[in-house]
Order: C-alpha cells, then sequence, then structure tokens
C-alpha cells in the first residue's frame, strides 16, 4: 500500500480552503459532496508536493478541539479494498463502515486499534 493524504475536519470549510489557498498558496484540485455523509469534501495540493490535504466537513457534526484528524488514507493499488480491510480486522483493526463503490473509486474504512480511521481505495478501471 502507498500512503497518499491526510483528511482533516473542519468546522467550515469555505474559510478553511481561503486559509489554506491564500494563507499557505495551497491549490484547490476538487470540491465536492460525499453523498454518504451528506457533507463536503475538498482537496488541495502544495506546488511541488504529491501529498493531498483534504478538508472534510460533516453537517450535525459536534466539532470537539482535537477531533481535527479525520483519516488517513491509502491507496491499495494492486490489491482489493475488502480483502485489505480483514487483513487489517485480523492484525486488530476494526471496519468503521460498510465498502462503497463510487463512480471513481471503490472506498472502504477501518479503525486502527487507538480508532483512528484509516481509508483503503481503489481508483475503478
Amino acid at each position: 500500500m502507498k500512503y497518499t493524504y491526510t483528511g482533516i475536519e473542519v468546522r467550515d470549510l469555505d474559510r478553511a480552503i481561503r486559509f489554506y489557498t491564500e494563507g499557505l498558496g495551497m491549490v484547490l484540485l476538487d470540491r465536492h459532496e460525499v453523498h454518504a455523509t451528506e457533507g463536503e469534501v475538498a482537496a488541495l495540493k502544495s506546488k511541488g508536493s504529491e501529498q493531498i490535504l483534504e478538508l472534510n466537513w460533516y453537517p450535525r457534526r459536534r466539532y470537539r478541539s482535537g477531533s481535527e484528524l479525520d483519516h488517513l488514507a491509502f491507496d491499495v493499488e494492486d490489491s482489493d479494498v475488502d480483502k485489505e480491510i480483514d487483513r487489517l480486522v485480523a492484525l486488530g483493526g476494526t471496519r468503521a463502515r460498510k465498502t462503497e463503490v463510487r463512480p471513481r473509486y471503490i472506498v472502504g474504512f477501518v479503525m486502527d486499534p487507538d480508532m483512528i480511521w484509516l481509508e483503503l481505495y481503489k481508483e475503478r478501471k
């Protein structure tokens, strides 16, 4: 697997986008709704970097200081999302929710033993 991006939870998506683009010079790559969470997501990138910063906003969410780390994401590349989740569950992880087949990706979530959410995804071909 290859570590590809970090997702953080934000309270105000417009404010966060403005902060990271105007304040840190990042470029907004994409912004769209996520039906599974009823929220929105925005992807940003710094010039010369391969890492993506994903900003996640969820409606009706009680934000707590320190809860801003949303998840770490891994591209399973040549494997199967559910197979990798099952392997991680056997190592002490917990399946977080049902795997989704989205238009561009197959996406699954597992929590590590400390309850940090990990997104495992694979691009659909």
